[in-house]
């Protein structure tokens, strides 16, 4: 199936009946990647609150806060769920630290994307092996980069679909659907922290700012990526690709 034919398939849906209809049309080989933002509760709540067919997973990165392990946590308890917890290579995490140092991507936007590339993406490839669409939290209005996103579309990298099933929600639209749900969230979002990641790469944005200039926030580079969405260095904007 082509991104432009399953996005027209899903055009008018709502968050929930598009859900259930990828998980209908791809048993068994749907999975949602969260990072426990707001945007993610969100979907994760539409999946679970309808027992859907999608497996859900997390990248522990072994340097987030302490309020996502607590919402980890608590999420599982909500649902009575398990979400699938992927982790980095240990051995490639301890040749990374003994040769660079426990902070070495603060030095350079190199060092920064290697770790980000040990951390994420090559446990972000391990926990999508298998699967034929990939569902994330992404929304348009999260940076310059991400605005002209469509829907569904091929991630040629991987050779799998992506769906962004909340593109086009506004932060005030994710912010009324968790308050409207009682869905569980980080607390940082309440002191200034849109964008969540690793501890030592985000911190709380100021009024007026940016969406992720909390992310990487020591770099001066206008687009704030860690490279789960790159391909061949550009974010994945093809349509009409077939699969």
């Amino acid at each position: 199936m082509s991104p432009s034919d399953l996005e027209a398939k899903l055009k008018g849906l709502s968050l929930e009946d598009s859900l259930a209809k990828i998980s209908q049309d791809f048993p068994g080989q749907a999975v949602f990647s969260t990072s426990f933002g707001l945007e993610d509760q969100v979907i994760t709540h539409a999946i679970y609150s309808q027992n859907l067919d999608i497996r859900i997973f997390t990248l522990d990165t072994g340097r987030l806060f302490t309020e996502t392990y607590e919402l980890h946590k608590r999420t599982n308890g909500m649902y009575g769920k398990r979400i699938q917890t992927f982790f980095p290579d240990a051995q490639a995490v301890e040749d990374l630290i003994n040769e660079k140092g426990p902070d070495s991507f603060y030095d350079s936007i190199e060092n920064r994307k290697e770790c980000c590339n040990i951390r994420k993406v090559i446990p972000l490839n391990r926990a999508l092996k298998g699967a034929k669409i990939w569902i994330t939290g992404i929304r348009n209005d999260q940076s310059g980069s991400r605005e002209n996103l469509t829907k569904v579309e091929l991630d040629t990298g991987r050779d799998i679909l992506k769906f962004h099933p909340i593109l086009d929600w506004s932060w005030e639209n994710v912010q009324q659907y968790v308050q409207d749900k009682n869905i569980p969230y980080n607390p940082l979002h309440d002191k200034g922290y849109p964008s969540i990641g690793c501890a030592p790469c985000t911190r709380a944005i100021m009024p007026g700012e940016d969406f992720r200039a909390g992310r990487w926030w020591w770099e001066n580079e206008s687009t704030k990526e860690c490279g789960l969405h790159w391909v061949d260095g550009k974010l994945v904007r093809k349509k009409g690709s077939e699969v």
